[in-house]
C-alpha cells in the first residue's frame, strides 16, 4: 500500500503523541476531522497501523538481557515449534528465515544466568535440532519506523 504525505504526517503525529484525539490531530494537521478519521480507518483496515498500545521496555520490567537465537528445526516440525515457542513469555519475536537457521527469535531474560534457563526452555523441544545464541551488547539503533514512514510518504514507489 502506498501512503501520501498526509498519511505520513498523521502516522508521525500518532507516534509522537499516541493519546491525541482525532479532533486535535485534525487541528494540528490542518484538515477536517472527517478526513483524519477516514485516513485513520483506512490505515488501520489496510494493516499499516496495527495498534495503539503502550511501548513497553523489557529492561524496565526486569528483563535487561536481550539475545537472538537462531534455531535449526527438524523437517516438518515448524508448526509444532512455533506453538511451543508461543508458550515461552521471554520469546518476544519469532521469524522464519533463510540461511543457516530456520527460525530467529528475540529473547529476553532477567540476567545472563536466567538466559540459560530461557534457552533451555526454548530448545527443550524435540523439533529443535540446534540453537546458536548471541547476546545483545548494545541496541545502537532501537526499532524505528518513522524514518521509513517519511520515506514512503514522500517518494513514489517505482519498481
Amino acid at each position: 500500500m502506498a501512503i501520501d504525505r498526509l498519511d505520513g504526517r498523521l502516522i508521525e503525529l500518532l507516534a509522537e503523541e499516541p493519546r491525541i484525539g482525532v479532533l486535535e490531530a485534525s487541528r494540528r494537521l490542518g484538515v477536517a476531522r472527517g478526513t483524519v478519521q477516514a485516513r485513520l480507518d483506512r490505515l488501520q483496515a489496510q494493516g499499516v497501523i496495527r495498534g495503539f498500545g503502550p511501548d513497553v521496555d523489557p529492561a524496565a520490567l526486569g528483563y535487561p538481557v536481550t539475545a537472538f537465537a537462531t534455531l535449526e528445526i527438524k523437517q516438518g516440525q515448524g508448526g509444532d515449534v512455533r506453538a511451543h515457542l508461543a508458550t515461552v513469555p521471554e520469546v518476544l519475536e519469532l521469524h522464519t528465515t533463510t540461511g543457516r537457521g530456520d527460525m530467529l527469535c528475540r529473547l529476553v531474560a532477567r540476567s545472563n544466568a536466567d538466559l540459560q534457563r530461557v534457552i533451555d526452555r526454548v530448545v527443550g523441544f524435540d523439533g529443535i535440532v540446534r540453537a546458536s545464541t548471541a547476546i545483545v551488547m548494545e541496541n545502537a539503533v532501537p526499532l524505528r519506523i518513522i524514518p521509513l514512514v517519511q520515506q514512503a510518504s514522500q517518494a513514489p514507489y517505482v519498481p
